[in-house]
């Protein structure tokens, strides 16, 4: 990956490997599927007249770990405005994070990657993503979703946990801590730029 940097012209751009491009697509993929799972007609029970102003959602917290952490409770003291809190907002976060990771990967598309392809040969494309003022925060709130996502399920809570799981003899672990990392760097070059 190239940093990010700022155009005269304004705007940021950055380029990535496809092989980044692609993981990227994937991995906010899943979280807009743990989402979507989340925002079904079977997770919530909408009255009537909150379904036709659009104030209806789910009032038990997610179970989903990952859930929880994108989703927290609003009230941790005081379970009943939590869970009117939740009806009234969680849908609407819901979407506005799916949003962003659309726009994520819209911006990467229209950096050249064909989510639709599938990788045949060994000469990857170069992705170059170019970024308005909006797909920056899109990108800035994505980023930070699925960090907090991959540390929920790699239970990383500070830098102890994130050392040691990095020392770890299981490849997946480690590779996935490799991951978390280098979002880390993108999120951090995103964030520079903006400087």
């Amino acid at each position: 990956m190239k940093p990010f940097k700022r155009r005269k012209r304004g705007g940021l751009y950055a380029v990535f490997e496809e092989n980044e491009a692609r993981m990227i697509v994937n991995l906010v993929g899943q979280v807009v599927e743990l989402l979507a799972d989340r925002t079904t007609p079977e997770e919530s029970s909408p009255d009537p007249l909150a379904a036709m102003v659009g104030m209806s959602g789910p009032i038990m917290p997610p179970e989903d770990p990952v859930l929880q952490r994108l989703l927290p409770d609003a009230y941790r003291d005081d379970p009943e405005e939590a869970m009117e809190f939740r009806r009234l907002s969680e849908r609407s976060l819901s979407s506005a994070k799916m949003m962003n990771a659309e726009l994520v990967m819209g911006s990467l598309q229209e950096g050249g990657l064909d989510i639709d392809r599938v990788e045949t040969d060994t000469q990857s494309a170069r992705i170059e993503v170019e970024l308005n003022d909006i797909e920056v925060q899109a990108w800035l709130r994505s980023l930070t979703d699925v960090r907090l996502a991959v540390a929920v399920r790699l239970g990383i809570n500070d830098e102890e946990d994130l050392m040691l799981l990095a020392q770890s003899d299981d490849e997946a672990v480690s590779t996935m801590v490799d991951v978390y990392e280098w979002l880390g760097y993108v999120q951090e070059t995103l964030v520079s730029a903006l400087d």
